[in-house]
């Protein structure tokens, strides 16, 4: 290593380390937090990440880097030092752009409006919560205009959660899949029954499901030592480094299913974490790509196998033992059709996988006339019942199960949402490139083996970090770009099988 890369690293490392203390601290307040705790502790995320910007956009920083840059000119593109270079670089002109007093205001905004976000979902009262959106939207906005943009002010708040994508691209993107995919739902929809399955109904002990859903984590490799699940109001997952990942749920004493594919679906995000370069911990490069690389991840898990025949093959049994009586005459095919029911519902966590990209599409619409000021906050539920009823043909019955469903918006993450869609259709891609290169991966998952899926996906995606771009890394593992195709194969594959 030279000796002005050495430098570099040091200065970046305090950084991150700062960066983990406030996320330590977030991660406190979504989970074991006194709610009288809130103010002072969203003062103390507001002090942390002002700080951290401080330190980040300062010409010290920027001199670093220079340096490290002039020494490390000659390096191959994609080694260590020019790809963590290139990813702090980019970091540091985009944050630079941001006034520390902006980035106070959304850390401490944020942080309130998290809480009133519960709140507000409790009583379902959207009214509650829209002042404290008001303000996000609105400092949303600030934040896009000084981050720049060519054609949409959303274009700013998407690229900081996938670097390089458009609106424009979306937008295409989605009315493309939009072709495909709600004649299918229209055709699958048409066959399903939509009443609860017998078996489902009645209460399933939370003790039983959480035992159950430890086991399958497991099972998946998530490492406990490196990690732990808790309870929030809405599942989540928290890096601080690849040794400290930890994972949240929520559990439904009614509904079997909820709890364990959100917790199926936050151990993949998990175990990308815990599988990111330890090497390079504390660098620009041991971070993930992005967020639709993320989502790549726990949609594979949580759909392409969770959600799978052959993985219900070896856990039906398994999870009979945690339930003694309850599913003792459930047979496999029943079960699986269950676990893969289509019904159009107001959840998007719990949604089945042909009309989950429906809610992102409404989430992305919404979001967007926000940003470009057609949409008043107060107008949301309107508008929200609207586009459900459109897409899915269904009208919420309140604000919990409508605007209220999602804590993005409490994050101030908005542009967020698209990168889920993104997700599903790498996830397709990305499994059927490990089948070609594994063929045993559906067989060793029917026999409960996950260790040769994990293997594979540590090898080509996480122990890259933030090496290649999101595109890069589709193209170095498939050889060419994100498709529609691939996932809209795979679910019409898998559910005229299902409903014949």
């Amino acid at each position: 290593m030279t000796e002005k890369l050495d430098n570099f690293i040091k200065r970046w490392a305090r950084i991150s380390r700062l960066e983990q203390t406030a996320a330590v601290l977030g991660w406190d307040m979504e989970t074991f937090m006194p709610e009288e705790g809130v103010k002072p502790r969203s003062e103390q995320i507001a002090l942390l990440s002002e700080i951290s910007h401080q330190w980040l956009v300062a010409p010290e920083t920027r001199c670093l880097i220079e340096e490290a840059e002039n020494e490390s000119s000659d390096a191959d593109y994609f080694s260590d030092s020019a790809s963590m270079l290139r990813v702090a670089r980019r970091l540091y002109e985009q944050k630079v752009k941001l006034p520390e007093g902006l980035v106070s205001r959304i850390a401490g905004t944020t942080a309130l409006a998290n809480s009133i976000w519960i709140d507000a979902r409790k009583k379902s009262d959207f009214s509650l919560f829209a002042p404290v959106l008001e303000e996000i939207v609105g400092l949303c906005r600030e934040e896009a205009d000084l981050l720049g943009y060519q054609a949409h002010p959303y274009d700013a708040l998407l690229d900081l959660h996938e670097p390089g994508l458009t609106t424009a691209q979306v937008e295409e993107l989605f009315d493309k899949m939009k072709e495909e995919l709600l004649p299918l739902v229209r055709e699958i929809a048409g066959r399903t029954v939509q009443s609860e399955p017998d078996f489902l109904t009645g209460k399933f002990d939370i003790a039983g499901q959480e035992a159950f859903g430890l086991k399958v984590l497991h099972d998946m490799q998530y490492d406990f030592r490196r990690g732990r699940q808790d309870r929030s109001a809405h599942p989540f997952t928290t890096s601080f480094t690849p040794y400290d990942v930890r994972i949240t749920t929520r559990f439904d004493e009614n509904d079997l299913f909820s709890a364990l594919f959100s917790t199926i679906h936050e151990g993949g995000h998990a175990l990308y974490d815990q599988g990111l370069p330890v090497e390079l911990v504390d660098t620009p490069l041991c971070q993930p790509i992005s967020l639709g690389v993320h989502e790549s991840q726990s949609r594979l898990w949580e759909n392409i196998i969770g959600r799978s025949r052959g993985f219900w093959s070896h856990y039906l049994p398994v999870l009979k033992k945690f339930f003694p009586g309850r599913l003792d005459r459930v047979n496999l095919e029943d079960f699986y059709r269950a676990a893969n029911r289509v019904r159009p519902g107001f959840i998007r966590v719990e949604s089945d996988e042909l009309t989950y990209n429906l809610h992102i599409f409404i989430r992305f619409e919404i979001e967007k006339q926000l940003i470009d000021g057609t949409l008043a906050v107060k107008d949301i539920p309107g508008e929200w019942d609207g586009k459900y009823r459109d897409y899915l043909g269904i009208s919420p019955p309140n604000d919990a199960l409508g605007s209220l469903q999602d804590i993005h918006w409490a994050h101030g993450s908005i542009g967020y949402f698209p990168t889920y869609t993104i997700g599903n259709l790498m996830a397709a891609q990305l499994y059927s490139a490990a089948v070609h290169d594994i063929p045993s991966i559906p067989s060793d998952i029917e026999a409960g083996n996950m260790a040769t899926m994990l293997s594979w996906l540590r090898k080509n995606v996480h122990r890259h970090g933030s090496r290649y771009t999101c595109t890069e890394l589709v193209r170095e593992i498939t050889g060419g770009e994100i498709q529609i195709k691939p996932f809209i194969e795979y679910l019409a594959v898998k559910f005229r099988d299902i409903y014949r």
